[in-house]
């Protein structure tokens, strides 16, 4: 049960709810215990030998389950007449534990040659805050955390300081305390290869004004040096995660006030207006992402109700944006932009049209991916098929 004081008078508790174990998992547990209901150390003992390939006696067992338990449970007491069992839930999480039932292959051991987006990538999110999404403070150190057990995708707030000449990284609209976007590039740069040579991608959830960019932009540059990745030209093809080693890459929206700068109408409020500006209009937390590799053709197949208005909207941004009247500074920090984000007009079915030669990235929390699943079956497969996912962990 975790709780947190709301506006300074009362406090609000939410019950902290875990997986339920997979039907595997007790199946495993009932064929292995004999009561069901609990798991002595000598049925442990013969569940690892017989299923894991595992070589110990009895006491070794009682050993890990010991260790165990008082890890997960904390106050388990050490020394007791009877000796300690499992439960259902202590079993499920003792299999899934990276410290007592550690993956059998701890090397990367698939082909790494592919395009990057054909990978699911260990990702982070809101990877500054050091306890909840209201009121915690924001730091680096969950960051360097995060990176020390192989995260790949670092997500940074950034916002304007009060006084409008730095960049802060913090979860906007709440009471969070700010760090400090420098101190949190730095830390990236120092741990970013620690547990693994593939590439780190920084999300930024961008909030600042052109010449905040342009900040932003130097900042990325001199941290990062020749680390950084951004191609001379638009990406049509991902690189490999082999080809990606010790590489940062920026994923990001490119900012909306290049569009204002044909008439010479500059909006520094753009960038703060309505929701987060990674933030997809089917969900306000992007927990599920799926990156755009375009390496298939279309085939000539059409969603119904789709047009070629997007596609000319994005031409004529590219358009205005590679001629001499995008805003000072701003160039630059749209070149350091490797993965594109947006909110595509025309709703989930023109966010799911595939298009040829273009890498993007489309986010969608769980619940709204899961309804798109339900409704847009057919687009989410052929889109998935074209560009593969990126959700989870396997590029560590």
């Amino acid at each position: 049960m975790g709780s947190y004081r709301m506006c300074l008078c009362f406090t609000r508790k939410f019950k902290v709810t875990e997986a339920e174990p997979p039907s595997f998992v007790k199946d495993s547990f009932s064929l292995y215990s004999q009561d069901g209901s609990s798991m002595s150390p000598s049925e442990l003992r013969l569940f690892l030998q017989e299923v894991q390939g595992w070589q110990g006696s009895d006491s070794d067992a009682l050993s890990i389950l010991d260790q165990f338990l008082r890890q997960r449970h904390h106050h388990f007491p050490r020394f007791t007449r009877t000796p300690p069992t499992l439960t259902l839930d202590d079993f499920h999480h003792l299999l899934f534990s990276p410290d007592f039932n550690p993956p059998i292959e701890s090397q990367v051991h698939q082909d790494m040659r592919s395009p990057l987006s054909h990978y699911f990538i260990f990702t982070g999110h809101n990877s500054y805050l050091t306890g909840n999404q209201l009121s915690s403070d924001c730091s680096d150190v969950p960051i360097i955390k995060a990176l020390q057990r192989g995260v790949r995708v670092i997500e940074l707030d950034i916002w304007p300081n009060p006084s409008k000449d730095d960049i802060h990284v913090l979860h906007g609209r709440t009471l969070t305390t700010p760090v400090e976007l420098v101190k949190c590039l730095r830390s990236i740069k120092e741990y970013a290869f620690h547990a693994s040579p593939y590439p780190v991608i920084i999300t930024l959830e961008d909030h600042l004004t052109a010449d905040l960019q342009e900040k932003v932009a130097q900042m990325l540059t001199q941290t990062f040096g020749d680390l950084l990745y951004y191609p001379e030209a638009e990406l049509k093809e991902f690189p490999s995660p082999e080809e990606l080693k010790y590489r940062v890459l920026i994923s990001t929206k490119p900012p909306k006030e290049y569009l204002e700068a044909k008439n010479g109408k500059p909006d520094s409020s753009l960038s703060q207006k309505g929701k987060d500006s990674d933030e997809d209009v089917w969900g306000r937390e992007p927990t599920s992402a799926i990156t755009a590799d375009s390496t298939d053709q279309r085939e000539g197949e059409k969603v119904d109700g789709e047009t070629n208005e997007t596609n000319e909207d994005d031409a004529e941004e590219r358009d205005e944006c590679e001629t001499e009247l995008c805003l000072p500074g701003g160039p630059i920090y749209k070149r350091l932009i490797t993965i594109h984000a947006g909110k595509p007009k025309g709703g989930l079915e023109m966010a799911l049209k595939v298009e040829v030669d273009k890498v993007r990235r489309l986010s969608l929390s769980e619940q709204e991916l899961k309804k798109a699943a339900e409704s847009h079956s057919i687009e989410i497969v052929r889109f998935r098929r074209a560009y593969s996912a990126n959700t989870c962990h396997c590029l560590h």
